[in-house]
């Protein structure tokens, strides 16, 4: 934690840092020289404020993402946890999609499973048996992680001020129910340009992606914003992240639950 409390209006020149980069689509250097590098609670406060900027110019949340599920990827930042950020409709693309490359700062690819709630996550105990009744079911999907701080140099209060490295997120057509498949198990490829760059299963994602959403429901409702049905959840990645170049196809295969693909297009919004 930072020696001192970092003040509102620090938090408040962190977000529009970072609101500054999008619009301009131009990275800026990182946000610790104002928020510090591991204040959870005010890289959170700078989140929630780019979030309800975003929502008064008409985005709409439609669900979470989670990041930072690896052992090794912690280590590296030197945290504990996860972290977590909002998706928005305007970063939801379906299976084949050209993705406009101006839309996605620095982007990055990694292959996941998402799943789409049909119970609220609100009350109650919380339980595996809870979380696991309130899906109603998976899909293979890409998150396109994208960075606004300028050459992914991040703590991680960078990343979790910038909305966790939200970018976009493509999900797969096919649908598998939990009584199909167990998540922990799947196994993942992620492609680019027809070369396997990035492998792994699902127990790389805190053990079981299952675990996560859990991690997610909990750490949802203490904010006061609870994970709603309806909502798509973004579990976190099954194998290392990759850049990607515009131009590029990126197919995921996550087995047995299905693939799904995209093109990072030319073209912006």
């Amino acid at each position: 934690m930072t020696d001192t409390p970092v003040t509102s209006d620090a938090v408040a020149a962190a977000a529009d840092r970072l609101r500054t980069a999008q619009a301009g689509g131009v990275p800026c250097p990182p946000v610790r020289d104002l928020i510090g590098r591991d204040d959870v609670h005010a890289a959170y406060a700078v989140q929630e404020r780019i979030t309800r900027a975003r929502r008064a110019d008409g985005s709409r949340v439609v669900g979470r993402k989670i990041g930072l599920t690896s052992a090794a990827v912690q280590a590296q930042l030197g945290v504990d946890q996860p972290d977590f950020g909002f998706l928005f409709d305007d970063m939801w693309f379906t299976d084949g999609a050209a993705v406009p490359a101006g839309s996605i700062l620095q982007p990055r690819a990694e292959a996941e499973i998402a799943f789409v709630l049909k119970q609220d996550l609100a009350t109650g105990d919380l339980s595996p048996d809870q979380v696991r009744g309130a899906i109603d079911y998976a899909v293979a999907a890409i998150e396109i992680c994208g960075s606004r701080i300028e050459n992914w140099d991040i703590s991680f209060a960078d990343t979790v001020a910038d909305n966790a490295s939200g970018g976009a997120f493509v999900l797969g057509r096919e649908r598998r129910r939990l009584d199909e498949f167990e998540p922990r198990d799947v196994v993942m490829s992620l492609v680019v340009d027809g070369e396997e760059v990035s492998a792994g299963t699902g127990a790389a994602c805190l053990g079981d992606p299952l675990a996560a959403v859990r991690w997610l429901a909990r750490r949802a409702r203490e904010t006061g914003e609870p994970l709603r049905a309806g909502q798509v959840i973004l579990s976190g990645a099954l194998g290392p992240m990759k850049p990607i170049e515009t131009g590029s196809t990126v197919q995921a295969t996550v087995a047995p639950v299905g693939t799904v693909r995209f093109t990072l297009g030319e073209e912006q919004r």
